[in-house]
């Protein structure tokens, strides 16, 4: 599968190097040389320096016979306009989309992003799969009057306990 990845940052670096050893062809579009550099010295000539997000940068990569465009900067206006060029210019017949805010999320499924990849998202699915969702008990009511606990009209402070 031919598959190009804009952004060479961490998660592009990663992502690149384990679709590699699955034996995917796979194209790194950024546009720090520093990255683009290192990523050819590390993995072959698999880094194009460019913008992402430009059609002609993306017409001279071959997005038009891409099976998959996977945008993961770390901008997700960068990543949406990717996505979009590659669905809409090039017909890529999936795009996969990096998300930093998870409030951008429907906006990227309504644009036809085929699928969002939001690590905030991620990692609140992780928290509520560890936190128990018994309900919470009832056990005091506490009066509006400014009195504490069971009436007292001096309670004591937590400080004097210990």
């Amino acid at each position: 599968m031919y598959i190009i990845i804009v952004g060479g940052g961490r998660v592009g670096y990663y992502l690149a190097r384990a679709l590699l050893n699955e034996g995917h062809e796979i194209l790194i579009v950024e546009q720090n040389a520093h990255f683009c550099d290192t990523i050819n010295e590390e993995m072959g000539s698999i880094c194009v320096r460019g913008d992402g997000c430009e059609a002609a940068t993306l017409s001279e990569v071959g997005t038009g016979r891409a099976d998959m465009l996977v945008a993961v900067t770390g901008d997700d206006a960068d990543n949406m306009v990717a996505c979009q060029v590659a669905k809409h210019k090039f017909n890529v017949p999936r795009t996969i989309a990096r998300i930093r805010n998870p409030k951008n999320e429907m906006l990227f499924k309504k644009l036809g992003i085929d699928v969002t990849v939001s690590a905030t998202n991620i990692i609140m699915e992780a928290i509520e799969k560890e936190v128990p969702t018994h309900p919470l008990t009832h056990l005091l009511t506490r009066s509006d009057n400014g009195a504490g606990n069971c009436g007292d009209k001096n309670p004591p402070r937590l400080k004097d306990h210990w």
